[in-house]
Order: structure tokens, then sequence, then C-alpha cells
């Protein structure tokens, strides 16, 4: 079935040292903190996205229509395959483990490209939060180890394939895989590195797998395996409480919005055919290859090719068929088919008879020459083969001989991203980091930022324990509300007049209007949904309002500043940096904030604390201060409210705070010991230090 009039231009090609194929594009793509190539990038990408397929039509039920109805057809085709070896178990086990592992690097990764297209630029932007309650869907948010891809993870343990499923990254190093399957999901994570760029194309894309739903390869398998892993959520198109299509609604909803402007439609449509051309392909691909491995000589030929260019070492002395077979094994690096049918000949296989063959009896056993060559899974693909060779001899074959489709290639990533621009002060620096891109500068930039901040608090004492201890962080959380309400209580400190009230909410503003940015790190897929960073996302979420307008904080703020008076430009724009009426010294924290969030790897524990210092700063005392202040001016108090209320000690942020901090020094107590750990947490409490300004000396 095809349904593309052509297909994409190949990717401009250069040194051969520096392409990257799809196996090396997913791995670069799933590294938060990786810096890409924008330009090289980009370039790229919007080659391999030209596709055409005008047939198919352009508005967005139409082409929802079109990728419904092939999902059909291809997953019908899946199914009949599947039945027709229902009762084979040998076949049936192959079908699952090829297509199990075939779906694994787009299903594990299912709704990743939408992992970037939120950020501090973008809180108070409607589409974007529309964007973001769509991702939420993938990532199960608010409970652990719920994306779509850990769904597919336990999938993969129930068939015992997962050996390469984690982290993510590892996945790429799978043999079993075959390559075309990295073409699709690596072509999209890398798109979503580069937001601005790509978020029509992206929209497009999404929409079309949500119109798929479940990968038609799967279709059998949900069937057949019905107790392996929740089918439901594996399905691009459903939400978590929702009935029916809830994911597909939204992001037609999404698509619609943007089909309102041309030029984005153009795109979100090419982005649209470009997956569906690229799902096509790859089914095509899956297809065929399941279809050849029912043939047990196919999957002996590929165990063969697999192991020639370790075998051909150790073989000089074995002849074959009157050829070393070192000499066999040399050729069958790229033609595997001879070696096996001079195998089925040879006097180590007695046709039909897996146990009375040699070559997986006495030359496998305990004083064998080749015992632990091979693995279990081996073992059975050469007995599978050797049972079903025919006593009489059969006719040649073009076992292994199959053509695989182009490879992707890309260019350049593994080069410097460019140097761009140092920013030139720190309010072009709270400017310029809004943006989840970055050049070399700006990477220097933050990594230094972050870094002269933390050393600068190392030494400052907190009210953190000296020591962490595995009871955790509840009891001394409760603690310091008490202490919090005591000093609130104690304090006879008069209350701002309005004029200072108003001149203290303007300066805060840079910070406040991206309130949860130091957290955007953990918007990352392989982050998002782990133990410690579904509380993490869960909160960033929370302070953008669940993508509720209404209560989201940064446009809560926005409009007490307006009850006060203070009309300020858009939070990422430069006349907001530029604005006059900001002191230079209210950009220190927030750009802090925004350096450390590129780093949700490197410096997880100074996140960590930081995150814990943010969420309990206000709750017990502060907040109640700050609202009295405002309503004895009559202003609106939503936003201190709001705060009191979901910061919580109990079960509210300051609370999942203090969780992931003790999930994190526990995890590194189980695999580093206790001097990790308390590395660990001495990171930890400087995290926690380089909330405060004075200790920076501001």
């Amino acid at each position: 079935m095809h349904i593309f009039k052509t297909k994409p231009t190949a990717a401009p090609l250069g040194h051969e040292s520096e392409r990257v194929d799809a196996r090396g594009a997913y791995r670069i793509a799933v590294d938060p903190e990786r810096r890409l190539p924008r330009e090289v990038l980009a370039a790229q990408l919007h080659t391999l996205l030209a596709v055409s397929g005008d047939e198919i039509g352009s508005r967005p039920s139409d082409l929802i229509e079109y990728a419904q109805r092939w999902s059909r057809q291809a997953a019908a085709r899946h199914s009949e395959l599947f039945d027709r070896y229902r009762e084979d178990n040998a076949v049936y086990e192959v079908l699952v483990r090829r297509t199990v592992l075939g779906c694994a690097p787009l299903a594990s990764m299912a709704g990743a490209w939408l992992q970037w297209l939120t950020c501090s630029g973008t809180c108070e932007d409607e589409f974007a939060l529309r964007t973001l309650a769509l991702y939420a869907t993938d990532l199960g948010a608010g409970h652990a180890r719920r994306s779509r891809g850990q769904t597919y993870l336990s999938l993969m343990r129930a068939t015992r394939l997962s050996d390469y499923a984690e982290p993510i990254a590892r996945l790429a190093a799978d043999p079993r895989i075959p390559d075309r399957a990295f073409t699709l999901p690596a072509t999209l994570l890398l798109a979503s590195r580069l937001p601005s760029e790509f978020t029509a194309e992206i929209i497009g894309a999404d929409l079309c797998l949500r119109a798929v739903a479940t990968l038609p390869a799967l279709a059998p398998l949900a069937t057949h395996l019905p107790t392996a892993t929740d089918w439901v959520r594996l399905a691009f198109d459903t939400a978590p409480g929702e009935e029916g299509p809830g994911a597909l609604r939204r992001c037609l909803e999404l698509a619609e919005t943007l089909a309102a402007d041309p030029d984005r439609a153009v795109r979100m449509v090419r982005g649209f055919r470009w997956a569906l051309y690229q799902l096509e392909e790859w089914d095509n691909a899956l297809f065929d290859e399941l279809h050849r491995a029912c043939d047990p000589a196919v999957e002996m030929a590929e165990l063969v090719r697999a192991r020639a260019r370790e075998a051909h070492v150790y073989h000089h002395d074995f002849v074959l068929a009157g050829r070393s077979l070192s000499d066999w094994f040399t050729e069958a690096r790229t033609d595997p088919g001879p070696l096996v049918r001079a195998l089925a000949d040879s006097r180590l296989i007695r046709p039909g008879r897996p146990d009375a063959s040699p070559l997986i009896t006495t030359l496998v056993a305990e004083n064998g020459r080749m015992f632990r060559v091979f693995t279990d899974n081996d073992l059975a693909v050469i007995r599978r083969w050797i049972a079903a060779l025919p006593t009489e001899t059969p006719a040649a074959s073009n076992v292994g001989r199959s053509t695989p489709p182009p490879p992707l290639s890309l260019i350049g990533l593994h080069r410097p991203h460019g140097p761009g621009a140092t920013p030139m002060g720190i309010r072009e620096a709270y400017h310029l980091l809004h943006a989840r891109e970055q050049t070399d500068a700006l990477h220097h930039y933050a990594a230094g930022y972050v870094r002269n901040w933390l050393d600068r608090v190392r030494e400052t004492e907190v009210h953190l324990p000296t020591t962490w201890e595995p009871t955790g962080l509840r009891t001394w959380l409760l603690d310091q509300h008490d202490r919090h309400a005591v000093e609130y209580d104690s304090c006879d400190e008069p209350l701002p007049t309005r004029e200072e009230l108003i001149a203290e909410s303007v300066q805060l503003a840079p910070m406040i209007l991206i309130d949860g940015a130091w957290l955007q790190g953990f918007t990352d897929y392989s982050l998002a949904s782990t133990e410690i960073g579904f509380s993490l996302f869960a909160t960033y979420w929370d302070e953008l309002g669940n993508s509720e307008l209404r209560l989201n904080h940064p446009l809560i703020y926005r409009r007490l500043l307006g009850d006060m008076g203070i009309n300020l430009p858009p939070t990422a724009s430069k006349e907001f940096a530029d604005w006059d009426g900001f002191d230079d010294k209210a950009f220190a924290v927030p750009v802090y904030w925004l350096s450390l969030s590129r780093y949700p790897q490197s410096f997880v524990p100074e996140l960590l604390g930081l995150n814990l210092a943010i969420e309990l700063s206000g709750v017990g005392g502060t907040y109640r201060r700050m609202r009295r202040s405002h309503a004895s001016h009559g202003f609106d108090t939503r936003f201190i409210d709001i705060h009191s209320t979901i910061d919580n000690v109990s079960t509210g942020h300051s609370a999942w705070a203090s969780d992931a901090v003790d999930i994190y020094l526990a995890t590194v107590t189980g695999t580093g010991g206790a001097g990790a750990a308390d590395q660990a947490w001495q990171r930890v409490r400087t995290g926690y230090a380089a909330l405060d300004p004075v200790a920076i000396g501001l």
C-alpha cells in the first residue's frame, strides 16, 4: 500500500566520519542535555519532511480518516499473519519477539516529540498550555512509571525482551531491532529539540499517530496477549480518565488552531503526511520481515550474519565444503545464505533432527568447542531451522539477500552547535534563556552562571539537617512549617505601604512570571515519569495551572500587577527584559532558575534542593504575611491563596519536594553506598541554600 507520489529527498551528504545513522540519531535525540547544531539539523529535517501526498487531502478531518483507514487495513494484514501461525508455537514466538522489538523505538518514546513545546517563554500561551495538557496524557502525569513508554516497557518485560530497554538510550544498541525502526522516532525526537522551528510539523505528525491509535503491528498482540500490558494505554488516541479517543480530540483541536494560519496549516499538513509516509514504509518493512521470518532459514541467516565478524577469527582450520570456515564467515558478513546452505549439508546437521545434530549437542556441551557461544534464544533459532530442514536436498534460495530500505543519514550532529552571541549582561541572558534551543555561547554562560552561583553559597548554613537519614524529611518538613508559623506569630514588623508593596511586586515579576521554570528540564520524556521526576513534572504542570488559564500562576500574577496599574510586555520578549522599571538584580534569581533548568541530569541534587527551598519558603508564614499586606490595600489575594494551598507540607508541593529528595537519596544509597549519599546530600543542601539571594550578596 503506497499513498505518496514521491519519497523524501535524501539528506545532504558530507564526510563519512560525520554521518549519523538512525540509531545514532536516536541515541543523541533522547539526551535532554545534548546540544545540537541548530541550522545544520533544521535544514536536514526540513528536507526529510518534504513528502508529497496531496491525494490524501489537507483538512484535519480528511487526514484523520485516511490514516485510520490505513491503520485498519495494516492491522488486518498483521492479524492475518498471526492467525495463520496460531498453532505453530515456534513461529508464533518469532512473530511476537520481532513485533515487540520492531515497535520498541517508537512505542517506548510515545508522545516524547511534544516534550519541548512548552517552556518559560510560552507558559502564558493558551496553545502551548493545551499542548502541555496533551503531553501530560502521554506521561500519565502525577504517577510514576505511567507514561506510554513505561507501559510499553512492561510489555517488553512480559515477553522477556527488555535487555536493552533502560535507560532508553541503550535501546539503540539492541542488535535485534532493525535499523529502519529508529528512523521515524529519531527524526521526530530531533525535531522536538527545535520547537521554535518545527512546532506545526510536530503537531501534524502527532495528529497522524493519534489517528493511527494502536500501531498496526501490535494489534494482533493485543488479541493474543491481552494481559501482557495495558493495551488501552498504548493506543496513542486515548487519555486517562476520558472516554473514547480523548488524546485524538485534544490534538485535533490543536491542529484546527494551526489550520487558521495558512503558513502553519501547510506545515502541519506536511508533518502529518510525512509521519504517515514513514509509518507506511516502516510497517511494510516490518511486515516483510515478519513474513520472511516465518521461514526458519531467515532467522538462521540473520544469526550467522550477526556472528560472522567475530567467528571468522576462530575457524581457519575447520574446512566446510572445501573452504575454510573463516572464509565462509567473511562472506557471510554481507551474504549469509551460502554458508547457511553449506551448514545444512554438513556433518554438523541432521536435517529434521535437532537433538541429533552436533552443532547444538556436542559442540555446545560443557566440554565442547562452542560452549556458551550461543544464547538460549540463539539455540532456539538453530533448533527451529534444523527441525524445518527437509531430509532431501532443498533448492537454492535467496535467504539473507533481502534489500533493506534506504537508511536515515544525517550529517554534522556531532559538530559544535556554533558560537552564537554571549549574553551582554543579565537582562539579555534572561531574554535568551527563555528559548529551549541554545548556542554554545549560551550553554557556556548558563553552565558558568550555575557553577558560580553554587560556589558562592556552598558554605552557607541552612535549616536542613547536616546529614540525611533514611527515615526521610517529612518530620523535618513539619518542624519547618511550625518554625515559620512561630516566626509569623512573633513578628511585629509593620505592613508595607501601598507604594512599597507595588514596588516589591514589580521587582518580583521577572521571577514569578516564570513560576516553575526551574523544573522545565523535567518535562523531558525520559525524566518526567520516573520515581523522582513524576512529582517534579506534576509541580511544573501545577504552576502553569494544569493548562487551565484561570489557574495559571503567571497569568494570575499578571492580573494582580494590572490591578496595581502595571502592564508589562510579554515575559519572553526583549522589551520585558529591557523594561526600565526593573532593577538589574531582579533578574539574578530567575536567570539562575533558567540556567539550572537546562541541566536536569548534571545538577539533579542541586535542583532538588532548590525545589524544596522554593516550595517550602512561603508556607506557614510568608504567604500569610503577604496575604495580609495585599488585602490591607484592597488587592486580589488569589496568587497568594493558591500557593498557600498547593504548597502545603502534607499533600502539596512541599511534601512532593521532600519526597523527591528522599527517593533520590535512597536511590544513591542503594547504588553508591553511604559515602555517595553523603556527597549527594551536601549538594542538595547547596541547592537549598541557592534560593537565598542574600547569600549571593544581592
